[in-house]
C-alpha cells in the first residue's frame, strides 16, 4: 500500500553546503553571513521597505505586536479560523482579539464585517491570508486609514501570492512570513517580520535584539550596546537561514511546481461539483499554491473521507478549531458577532497531501483513491 504523507520537508539543492558554510565562516549565531542574505533577498523580492528574519512567524507576530504598541485592553480585529500564533501574540500584550466571521469563498476575513466591530480601543487589525489567498485589501487598508488603525497581514502561508501586482505582506503597515516544515519554502522553523511603515523599522531591529541597539553597535553607529526597550530573543541561528536561503534561491521554481499540483487536484475534482466545493481565487489574486482543500456538505461526509484515505495509506487533515470556541479562547477574546461561516468551514474543510515532492505515481494513487470514494456517496 502506498503511504503518503500530509506534508514532506525537502532539499532543493545547496542546503547541507550552505549550512557547511555557516559552520565554517565560524558564525552561527543571529544575523550571520546567511541571515543578511535572506533579508536582503526577500527585501528586493517583495519591494519592500525592511525584512528581518525571525525565529518563527509566531515571533514575527509578537514583534508585530510590540510594535503596534498594544496593550492591556485594546482591541485587535482578526478571524477566529487561524492558527492560534495569530491571536496570541496580542493577547501576550494585553491585548483582546475581536474575532469576525469569514468569507465563505476565500475562508479569509469578511471585511464587510470590520468597520462594524471597531469601537474606540481598537487598536489594528490583523488580517490572514488563508492558503495563500489575498484578503480584500484595498477595502481594508481604506478601513483602517480611515480609523487610524495599524494593519497587520499574516501572511504566514502567502509568500509568493500577490494582491493585485502587490506581494502579499507588503500591503499593510507590518507582515509576517512562515518557513515552517509544512509551508512552501521552508527552514524546519523560521519566520520573517516585513515592515512597509518605516517609523517601525528602528524600533524592530531593537526588539529583535533582545531590546538592545545592538545592531547599530554592528553597523558602527554607537561604540557600546545596551538595553533601550523591550524585546526578547527574536533571532533564528544562522544555520537555519542558510538551509532557507538555498530554498529562496528556487522559490518561484517551487511554487510553479506546487502550482501544476494545485491544478491537477482542481482540473480533476471539476467533475465533483455539487458533491464537494473547491478553493475559489478571487479574480484580484494570485496565489501560491499553498494548499488544496476540498468542502464536504457535512461534518459527517468529512470524517468518512479523513477516515477512508487514511485506510489506504494517505493523510490529509482537517483545521482549525475556531479560536472563537476554544478554551483560550473564550477566556481572552470577543466575539460579537455570529461566526456561521467559520463554524460550518471548520466542519468540513479537508487540506489534501501538498508537497514539493509529490510524484505523479502518487499522484495518480491519490486522484483514483479519491474517486472510488466519491463512488461510494
Amino acid at each position: 500500500m502506498n503511504n503518503i504523507p500530509f506534508n514532506k520537508p525537502f532539499i532543493i539543492d545547496k542546503e547541507l553546503e550552505y549550512i557547511t558554510g555557516a559552520i565554517n565562516k565560524g558564525v552561527l549565531r543571529g544575523d550571520g553571513f546567511y541571515t543578511q542574505k535572506c533579508n536582503e533577498f526577500l527585501q528586493q523580492k517583495l519591494d519592500c521597505k525592511k525584512v528581518l528574519l525571525a525565529h518563527s512567524c509566531t515571533a514575527a507576530l509578537e514583534m508585530c505586536a510590540i510594535l503596534a504598541d498594544v496593550r492591556p485592553g485594546d482591541e485587535i480585529i482578526m478571524p477566529s479560523f487561524t492558527f492560534v500564533s495569530t491571536a496570541n501574540a496580542f493577547v501576550l500584550r494585553g491585548g483582546v482579539p475581536v474575532f469576525v466571521d469569514i468569507n465563505k469563498d476565500t475562508k479569509n476575513i469578511d471585511e464587510t464585517l470590520i468597520e462594524k466591530a471597531i469601537t474606540k480601543k481598537t487598536k489594528a487589525v490583523c488580517v490572514v491570508h488563508y492558503a495563500g489567498v489575498a484578503c480584500e485589501m484595498e477595502k481594508i487598508k481604506n478601513i483602517c486609514d480611515e480609523h487610524g488603525l495599524i494593519l497587520i497581514e499574516d501572511a504566514a502561508q502567502a509568500l509568493g501570492s500577490f494582491y493585485k501586482d502587490k506581494p502579499l505582506g507588503t500591503v499593510g503597515d507590518l507582515g509576517a512570513f512562515s518557513f515552517h516544515e509544512t509551508k512552501n519554502i521552508i527552514s524546519g522553523e523560521g519566520g520573517a517580520i516585513v515592515i512597509n511603515n518605516e517609523a517601525f523599522i528602528e524600533r524592530a531591529e531593537i526588539i529583535r535584539e533582545k531590546g538592545t541597539n545592538r545592531s547599530k553597535f554592528f553597523r558602527g553607529e554607537v561604540d557600546k550596546y545596551t538595553w533601550v526597550d523591550i524585546g526578547s530573543s527574536f533571532l533564528p541561528s544562522d544555520m537555519v537561514a542558510a538551509f532557507l536561503y538555498s530554498q529562496l534561491e528556487h522559490m518561484d521554481k517551487i511554487n510553479k511546481k506546487r502550482l501544476q499540483i494545485w491544478n491537477q487536484y482542481d482540473d480533476f475534482l471539476k467533475s465533483y461539483d455539487g458533491a464537494i466545493r473547491r478553493p475559489y481565487i478571487p479574480d484580484y489574486c494570485q496565489h501560491n499554491a499553498h494548499m488544496y482543500y476540498i468542502l464536504f456538505k457535512n461534518l459527517g461526509v468529512r470524517t468518512s473521507f479523513i477516515n477512508y484515505m487514511k485506510q489506504n495509506g494517505i493523510n490529509p487533515v482537517f483545521h482549525y478549531i475556531p479560536l472563537h470556541s476554544s478554551p483560550a479562547g473564550l477566556k481572552y477574546s470577543k466575539t460579537p458577532f455570529g461566526m456561521s461561516n467559520t463554524n460550518l468551514i471548520a466542519d468540513t474543510l479537508v487540506r489534501l497531501p501538498m508537497f514539493y515532492e509529490l510524484s505523479d505515481d502518487n499522484m495518480n494513487y491519490l486522484l483514483e483513491t479519491i474517486q472510488n470514494f466519491m463512488e461510494l456517496l
